[in-house]
């Protein structure tokens, strides 16, 4: 467990709660923050459960620290200092829950597009302006926000630096929900414990499912509900289900 620190966390009955925090720079994402994502991705890939994760402060992040990206060179790019731990985080066993409160910048939004689900406040929004700073947005954007929103609307932030309001992303489905800042985390506190009271394993293979290329595609279906079909916690909750109903 981490309770201090630019990124720190806890336990939180069914679920863990993580906490960008670097007031002084606006939760900007460093590489003291990617080192930190990273350990709190191999706690979670130990121990698969729901994590939600936000910013202090009254803003998620602020894109990625510039300081440090400019003296950044090819080689780190191909080293994927941030989109590598980003799919780290999009790849972990259980639902990840993103609360926005505030502002969502460059790599600040990518960390959210890659969560699963992804809770916003009214003062929410989601912006890409990396091109005005000679770079692309080169940490998930680029497929992550089309999968989430389509093609046009990923080209209006990526090309045309649209900033997506709380409102426009609760039309666009790229959040659950516009809830506000003094409830929003409870919000996501009960998301998480209805996920949690779950099949453990089938909200695992739903996840994988879900993130499986079309091509593989019924085939992959069938091997997980014969995975899931085989398992004692199926019979035992159909069991459940049929005996209540009855």
């Amino acid at each position: 467990m981490s309770a201090t620190g630019p990124l720190r966390w806890e336990q939180r009955d069914d679920h863990l709660f993580a906490t960008l925090s670097r007031p002084e720079a606006r939760n900007a994402i460093d590489a003291d923050v990617i080192g930190r994502l990273h350990d709190l991705c191999a706690e979670l890939e130990q121990r698969p459960q729901v994590l939600v994760l936000t910013g202090a402060g009254g803003i998620f992040a602020a894109g990625a620290d510039i300081s440090q990206l400019r003296e950044r060179r090819s080689m780190d790019a191909l080293r994927g200092i941030n989109s590598r731990a980003f799919d780290r985080l999009a790849k972990l066993p259980m639902p990840t829950i993103a609360v926005v409160d505030g502002a969502a910048v460059g790599g600040g939004a990518e960390l959210a597009y890659a969560c699963d689900l992804r809770i916003a406040t009214p003062a929410a929004s989601f912006a890409n302006p990396e091109p005005g700073l000679g770079i692309i947005a080169g940490a998930g954007a680029g497929w992550r926000l089309r999968e989430l929103v389509g093609g046009s609307v990923a080209r209006q932030v990526l090309l045309a630096g649209r900033r997506i309001d709380a409102d426009a992303a609760l039309r666009l489905g790229l959040v659950l929900d516009v809830i506000e800042p003094e409830a929003a985390l409870a919000f996501a506190a009960k998301l998480a414990t209805r996920i949690a009271a779950s099949a453990p394993d089938a909200i695992r293979l739903t996840k994988l499912v879900l993130s499986t290329p079309e091509a593989a595609h019924p085939a992959i279906d069938d091997i997980a509900q014969a995975v899931l079909f085989g398992s004692d916690e199926a019979t035992r909750r159909m069991t459940a289900f049929l005996e209540k109903t009855s």
